[in-house]
């Protein structure tokens, strides 16, 4: 895993739009693994920007959404298919018709699962997937003690989860209960894994995940298994790691001599 410390939102999104773009270099038909919520924005608007110069072209790229909530309308605004809609596919000038989210209204939910894991298989596997992190340490939806081989899937959402996206919605509105989310096991199957977190709020979960064991209390932990896993991390959300100073140092001293990590 490598670890890159930002001073500020601004060159987190810079430096994993670096990154992502490295990646994705020579592919005909690159597909990305998208992630909803805040901390992925700083990444997505530079890609945006860059898309804008025409550094970059994600007309022809794949989309595949980590997560839906269940019974929720696609076309409600808070629906993880308008999300990604309003916050990726159009800045990044995606083709909506090549962009798939987890069916969380389908009638056989299981089914729908089972389809979309085989969609992102026929398509050649994730070539980059985006990731953020939740408070209590999630990735997608999977959930404390979720299991580390699990596929695309049904999960009951923790009453954290629900509390830290209640502000999303409107006073009174339910907020989901489940979700369908990409499992760890299918997120684990991505070539490249790009982590994107900012906010002080966040730093339990990072140091848990980084310096943690792993564990599937907290299920980004996994992500130390990854062969190319890099998390891009501002200040506030770094401070409560005990070895960021040598992050900080292995990154001023990576001089040409390959990829940061363990």
């Amino acid at each position: 895993m490598e670890v890159v410390i930002c001073s500020d939102e601004r060159q987190v999104g810079e430096v994993a739009a670096d990154r992502v773009i490295s990646w994705l270099e020579g592919l005909v038909t690159p597909v990305l693994g998208l992630a909803t919520g805040s901390s992925p924005i700083a990444l997505y608007d530079e890609l945006a920007r860059r898309a804008v110069l025409g550094d970059i072209d994600f007309s022809h790229a794949l989309g595949f959404a980590l997560d839906e909530y269940v019974g929720i309308d696609p076309e409600h605004e808070l629906s993880y298919k308008q999300t990604i809609r309003r916050t990726v596919v159009e800045p990044l000038r995606m083709d909506p018709a090549r962009v798939r989210v987890p069916d969380g209204s389908a009638e056989d939910l299981a089914a729908a699962a089972e389809a979309y894991d085989l969609a992102i298989a026929e398509a050649g596997g994730v070539d980059v997937q985006v990731l953020g992190i939740g408070s209590n340490g999630h990735i997608g939806f999977n959930e404390p003690t979720s299991s580390f081989a699990s596929r695309t899937r049904v999960k009951t959402l923790t009453q954290q989860t629900r509390d830290d996206n209640a502000r999303f919605f409107s006073e009174g509105e339910q907020v989901p209960t489940h979700c369908v989310t990409q499992g760890l096991g299918t997120i684990m199957d991505a070539k490249h894994l790009i982590m994107v977190v900012t906010g002080e709020h966040k730093a339990d979960a990072v140091a848990a995940m980084i310096e943690g064991p792993v564990a599937a209390v907290c299920p980004a932990s996994i992500l130390q298994f990854h062969q190319s896993a890099v998390v891009v991390l501002d200040e506030a959300a770094a401070s409560k790691l005990q070895y960021g100073d040598y992050f900080r140092h292995v990154a001023r001293h990576k001089d040409g001599v390959g990829e940061l990590g363990s």
